[in-house]
């Protein structure tokens, strides 16, 4: 369970780098829409992991690029938030699989057989 102040924190993170990649981040992500769909800091606030999600076709060659960029990420990070954090954490990316696995749940899903429930059935449920 996260503290107040850790979630404060994520909060703050995540809103900032999304503004990054929307204003100061083309150079880094191109024509890419990224969306950072969560973060999660650790106790000391010394770690951000920040989950990414992609709109893009080569959303592994953006997340590599980011990946190898990550400390002028957090240069431009500190420039934000510099002032109201004592200490810039570091950042570790990660790639949101939410939507994927959502996609390919919801294709199981609809694959399954399941029977219709007859009439019969609800009128001994009613008993």
């Amino acid at each position: 369970m996260e503290s107040k102040r850790q979630q404060k924190y994520s909060k703050l993170i995540q809103k900032e780098l999304g503004e990054i990649f929307q204003k100061e981040g083309r150079h880094l992500i191109g024509s890419a829409f990224i969306t950072v769909a969560r973060v999660l800091v650790s106790p000391d606030l010394g770690l951000a992991k920040v989950y990414l999600s992609f709109l893009v076709e080569k959303d592994k060659a953006v997340f590599e690029k980011l990946n190898d960029r990550k400390s002028e990420l957090r240069k431009h990070l500190g420039n934000r938030i510099g002032k109201s954090v004592r200490i810039v954490p570091e950042i570790a990316l990660f790639m949101d699989e939410s939507a994927s696995y959502a996609q390919h749940m919801d294709a199981v899903i609809s694959k399954l057989d399941i029977p219709e429930a007859s009439d019969e059935d609800d009128e001994e449920e009613e008993d």
